[in-house]
């Protein structure tokens, strides 16, 4: 039978209307191609898959008779009542050849916890329709078919099979292999299923929950609605209202497997600690403006919502819509011939013209020397002074002082940035990770002038910033090449 045929006799027999010489035709085919069989298991997985997106309101329905009430059922109990029997489930389970194995059987667990970091979540943990909350630090899950998950804190999720995870709160990042395609993400809005690719889901606690394809392809459904909409890499929607309506992609957002095990390594060798005495030795600096942990004290003002920052059960703003910012106002009326930024940034995407990491209120020329540093559509870092101008033999294109180097090779990861203007010197100076990255040169360079100010955006137009800052740091001197390197080791998170 060509593949054709075989593709028409499995569409008849899905929507019950295989004739006798089908079903017959198709058995024989499962029976004697071991690859097609592999093929056709596969088929029924995402088909049921999608099934349960239009059906999944009833709480805890994927527990029927364990992977066949995933894979076999597609659930056709309610979409196929009228075709559908268990005789035919065990005639489909027959001639694939899995009806009488403990797999097909749902015996043995879902997953299994691979690792965790900041919980007491042990690895090797056997997981099966197992809720589990947490508050801080991560999970990596590791399924009976080979996906691979990683739920960050606050969270509340449960496993419901093999290949289907409901999340009631977090952010869930899946690698889904071809193994394993057709994994299903429930959520309280709709779902999402898998068609082989890399994708995160995040279920925010004030409702509403988001879909964002890293590489590949889902299937995403809003809860009360028959529309599906495929999305693909490089894609967000949204599922909350009964619409799937577009989003901006928010890769760093969700922590990714490979980052799992070096955020636990760091935590290992004594990072945290090593970090919160640097800290506090930076805080008795008398050259200090402002130290923002953002882990208590005084309410900020402004549009963020809070989220975990580079340490397990730490918090950290984080701005998703174009308006989100944080108001600070310290250094205000303060002129200063030296300043050090330094901010530790997990930034989701570039696509913006300007992304604000600190910009004082205002742009006048009755006011010289206002801070505005941002990074550019360029990957790069800019320092702009109102009033300030480059020399003239100055490679910066632009007329601001720009980094050279992309200061994201790798989204989805902690990154430190730091600037350091000396206006006594007319340099600016820019740090990557540590590392001493470039000097530009000014020829009208102003005392800095700090004042009231925003934190992750500037205006609704062109300054958003999508993503977390943490620890972000005005000093009143410049620091050195070798102090910076120190802050960035000290603060690192990963081993």
């Amino acid at each position: 039978m060509k593949d054709e045929q075989r593709m028409a006799r499995i569409l008849e027999y899905v929507s019950g209307r295989a004739s006798a010489e089908g079903i017959a035709e198709l058995e024989a085919a499962l029976k004697s191609d071991p690859e097609f069989r592999e093929y056709f298991l596969e088929y029924l997985n995402v088909d049921g898959a999608l099934g349960a997106l239009g059906a999944q309101g009833v709480e805890g329905e994927m527990e029927l008779g364990g992977e066949l009430g995933k894979v076999l059922d597609f659930p056709a109990v309610r979409r196929r009542a009228s075709w559908w029997s268990w005789g035919k489930v065990a005639a489909v389970a027959a001639f694939a050849g899995i009806a009488l194995s403990g797999w097909a059987l749902g015996r043995g667990p879902y997953a299994t916890v691979c690792s965790s970091v900041g919980n007491e979540l042990r690895a090797g943990l056997p997981v099966r329709a197992d809720r589990f909350r947490f508050e801080r630090g991560a999970v990596e899950f590791l399924t009976a078919k080979g996906a691979r998950l990683v739920v960050e804190a606050p969270a509340d999720v449960r496993f419901e099979s093999r290949d289907s995870l409901r999340v009631y709160r977090g952010k869930v990042a899946a690698d889904v292999p071809e193994g394993a395609r057709g994994f299903t993400v429930l959520t309280p809005d709709g779902g999402a299923v898998d068609l082989g690719t890399r994708f995160g889901v995040d279920v925010s606690g004030k409702g509403g929950s988001e879909v964002h394809v890293f590489q590949g392809e889902v299937v995403a459904q809003a809860q009360g609605t028959d529309r599906r909409r495929s999305v693909r890499t490089g894609e967000a929607t949204s599922l909350q209202g009964g619409t799937s309506e577009t989003r901006g992609l928010r890769s760093a957002s969700f922590i990714q497997p490979e980052e799992v095990p070096e955020l636990a390594a760091g935590l290992a060798a004594g990072q945290r600690a090593r970090s919160d005495r640097k800290w506090a030795e930076l805080k008795r600096d008398p050259a200090l403006v402002a130290a923002f942990d953002f882990e208590g004290g005084k309410p900020f003002e402004g549009v963020f919502s809070m989220a975990q920052g580079r340490w397990p059960g730490s918090r950290a703003p984080e701005f998703v819509n174009v308006g989100d910012h944080l108001k600070v106002n310290e250094g205000a009326g303060r002129e200063l011939a030296q300043l050090t930024l330094a901010a530790w940034v997990r930034i989701d995407r570039l696509g913006e013209p300007y992304q604000s990491l600190y910009h004082t209120d205002g742009w006048s020329a009755e006011t010289p020397g206002q801070v505005h540093w941002m990074l550019t559509q360029a990957t790069t870092m800019r320092l702009a002074l109102r009033g300030n101008t480059v020399a003239p033999n100055s490679s910066d294109k632009h007329g601001f002082p720009d980094s050279h180097s992309p200061v994201l090779p790798e989204r989805g990861r902690w990154v430190h940035l730091v600037t350091v203007y000396d206006a006594m010197a007319k340099t600016v100076r820019f740090y990557l990770n540590g590392r001493f990255d470039s000097e530009s040169r000014q020829e009208v360079a102003h005392p800095a002038k700090l004042g009231a100010a925003q934190i992750g955006n500037w205006n609704r137009t062109d300054r958003k910033l999508s993503g977390r800052v943490d620890e972000l740091v005005l000093l009143g001197r410049a620091m050195g090449d070798e102090e910076v390197r120190e802050l960035y080791e000290a603060g690192n998170p990963y081993r």
